[in-house]
């Protein structure tokens, strides 16, 4: 389980760029203001839209229908539940491209704020973040309503989707300070992201099983960060299984790695922007 670990080296470097008595000082300091930027970014979503909040329900389910359409009809993949096999897939990859596509911007969006005033920039993205987690727990209510309508059992073990969701927003996190901080001074980057996404939706498991890629793919695919989180999702929710130790590291891990990158670059960054921007 070495290779699992996070490096001494990176835990060390991350501890001196945030001491955590002055981070949590200054959160706590801040903690009114980043209210405020979460909703204001939900305000701003669903602004002049007749159905508001609801979207975050309807999205996925009308994207489920479609796709369940596609691929159940047309390939016949062989899946029980596929429909709840294709919304479980899509409430975990929606909220990751949904919530670091906002979080790119986080900085850029906000220049005018950041030249007047002083304020922790890193809650500038975590607020693009919690916004979406927003929306990540109504997409899962989305998923247990058509559980439940289609008359699925959900089990005590449904609690633990709060692990997997931990996972993929510390991951989210960490990959939307790294995007925010670059995107700061390489504005291509705002154009190549949409298409990392896409090639991502196809390298994770969201609507075609594990079973039919050839062995090279596999391997690929097997190493997708997303991959893992979308995997424990599923066995809980349609499975009712309790996440496993050795399964809970794979998802953990590159969580907390990405996390300590997105910081560091963040960090280093951070200073540049005023004169970037």
């Amino acid at each position: 389980m070495k290779g699992m670990q996070p490096s001494a080296g990176a835990v060390s470097l991350f501890i001196r760029n945030y001491p955590m008595e002055k981070v949590m000082r200054e959160f706590w300091k801040f903690k009114a203001l980043l209210f405020e930027l979460i909703l204001r970014d939900i305000k701003i979503k669903y602004r002049r839209s007749v159905l508001g909040v609801l979207w975050t329900v309807l999205n996925p389910l009308l994207m489920m229908m479609v796709l369940y359409l596609v691929f159940s009809k047309l390939f016949r993949f062989d899946i029980e539940n596929y429909a709840i096999y294709i919304l479980s897939g899509q409430v975990v990859f929606n909220y990751y491209q949904t919530a670091t596509t906002d979080a790119m911007t986080a900085i850029l969006g906000n220049a005018s704020l950041i030249k007047k005033v002083y304020l922790p920039k890193y809650m500038l993205v975590l607020a693009k973040i919690l916004s979406g987690a927003v929306n990540l727990f109504a997409s899962f209510a989305a998923l247990v309503a058509v559980m439940l309508i289609t008359g699925d059992q959900l089990s005590f073990s449904t609690v633990f989707v709060i692990f997997p969701f931990f996972c993929l927003i510390l991951f989210s996190f960490g990959a939307g300070l790294l995007l925010a901080a670059v995107t700061v001074r390489f504005r291509d980057i705002l154009h190549l992201y949409s298409v990392f996404c896409t090639v991502l939706f196809y390298l994770t498991p969201v609507i075609y099983p594990f079973s039919i890629l050839p062995d090279y793919m596999r391997r690929i695919v097997h190493y997708n960060p997303v991959t893992g989180m979308i995997d424990i999702f599923r066995d809980i929710v349609m499975q009712g299984d309790a996440p496993e130790a050795g399964r809970t590291l794979y998802c953990l891990f590159p969580s907390l790695l990405m996390f300590l990158i997105g910081a560091a670059v963040f960090k280093k960054r951070q200073k540049q922007f005023i004169l970037d921007m």
